[in-house]
């Protein structure tokens, strides 16, 4: 798994990570069962302090992409695994997002392109994994 920090991003190093992580899972390069390194050792390797992946590790398991088991660590879930509320939280996220878009000018017929774009941008990196 590799994963690119970007020091002089807006964007917190610990969101980096979980994005990062979330997009691997997406484009099928981390499998739902997989366990992710320890906080101790992803810190060392990517060369951040342990709170900032611990950090990030917290958000993902709030997000209900990981699970954290005591003394197996960090493992990817399994779509099974996710609930009503996971949808429901995913689905406000999109509200804002889609909000945004329409602000800036996107008609419907935009935005729902960028959505198919970026839906098929996910099963061909797939498709080349397989």
């Amino acid at each position: 798994m590799i994963i690119r920090i970007e020091s002089d991003s807006e964007i917190p190093i610990y969101l980096q990570i979980s994005n990062q992580i979330i997009d691997g899972i997406a484009r099928g390069n981390i499998q739902s069962g997989q366990s992710l390194p320890s906080v101790r050792n992803f810190a060392a390797d990517l060369g951040i302090n342990m709170h900032t992946v611990n950090k990030s590790y917290h958000y993902l398991e709030q997000k209900g992409i990981i699970q954290i088991v005591p003394k197996s660590g960090a493992i990817i879930s399994s779509p099974q695994d996710f609930n009503e509320n996971v949808h429901i939280k995913l689905k406000d996220e999109y509200k804002h997002l889609i909000a945004e878009s329409i602000v800036t000018g996107m008609t419907t017929l935009q935005i729902k392109e960028l959505v198919a774009t970026v839906i098929e941008e996910f099963k061909k990196s797939n498709k080349e994994i397989n």
